[in-house]
């Protein structure tokens, strides 16, 4: 597996998973997506790191069993400069849920609700730099914006984080624009706000690479997971929506095995 050496100003660098029950969910990724997890030690705050083959791909983090929070995903994205991000997004209408911190040598975070209500990392790499690989077997392969203000979001990271936004559908039924940096496509926002049942905010979702879409999803309930929305089919490939072991959501992405594996 190639690894990847560079994350560019606002695209997805890294994902982690804050679990209630650390042990479930990494037996979980383990037997579904072949990942080894390796605890960092007290001075990271005993945070996990999960790897495929050589390449980091997540992390993990503990959170209270009794706060009665869900189990939920992070995606982060890349910036040089996360006070820097933290000011600018404030000025464009965003909370700031997690302030700027630095975690060791590793580099700097901070977590941003964005003015569409959705929670978004921002990482700041030193000795970390974020995903060692993706877009193959057992990576991520997408990662998706699910929003209740399409407008506002999209002015939103264009703004802040530099995205140039490529319209794939503008019409009432189907609102979507995926983004990047000279028309390259490292993710996608929808226009959800028909779609969402009341009380569910905008959020950020990952996809996660497997060869056999069906065969995963049904491997995934055998692990104590849950389909949440069946596979189905698209042009863009074969896709289904998945809560793991304790509840946290994310979507499996039919891809072809890599022919450097």
């Amino acid at each position: 597996m190639p690894l990847r050496t560079e994350n560019r100003l606002g695209e997805p660098c890294w994902i982690d998973l804050v679990t209630r029950n650390p042990a479930k969910s990494i037996a979980f990724y383990a037997a579904l997506l072949d990942w080894r997890a390796v605890e960092t030690g007290a001075g990271s705050g005993r945070y996990t790191m999960f790897f495929h083959g050589d390449a980091a791909i997540a992390g993990l983090t503990a959170q209270d069993p009794s706060s009665g929070n869900r189990d939920f995903w992070t995606t982060y994205l890349a910036t040089d400069s996360v006070d820097e991000t933290v000011r600018a997004a404030r000025a464009a209408g965003a909370a700031v849920l997690a302030p700027p911190q630095t975690v060791g040598d590793q580099g700097r975070l901070a977590v941003l609700t964005d003015p569409a209500g959705a929670a978004v990392g921002v990482w700041e790499a030193a000795g970390h730099r974020g995903f060692g690989a993706d877009n193959e077997i057992g990576t991520p392969v997408w990662h998706e914006l699910i929003t209740r203000d399409f407008t506002a979001a999209i002015a939103f990271y264009e703004e802040v984080f530099g995205w140039t936004p490529i319209p794939l559908s503008d019409t009432t039924d189907f609102r979507y624009s995926t983004f990047g940096h000279d028309e390259s496509m490292t993710g996608g926002v929808y226009d959800a706000d028909a779609m969402l049942p009341p009380g569910v905010p905008s959020n950020w979702q990952v996809y996660l690479g497997v060869a056999d879409v069906r065969a995963s999803a049904a491997r995934a309930t055998e692990l104590g997971g849950a389909v949440l929305r069946e596979p189905w089919d698209s042009d863009f490939g074969t896709f289904a929506q998945i809560a793991d072991a304790t509840g946290a959501v994310f979507l499996l992405g039919q891809v072809e095995p890599s022919p450097r594996a």
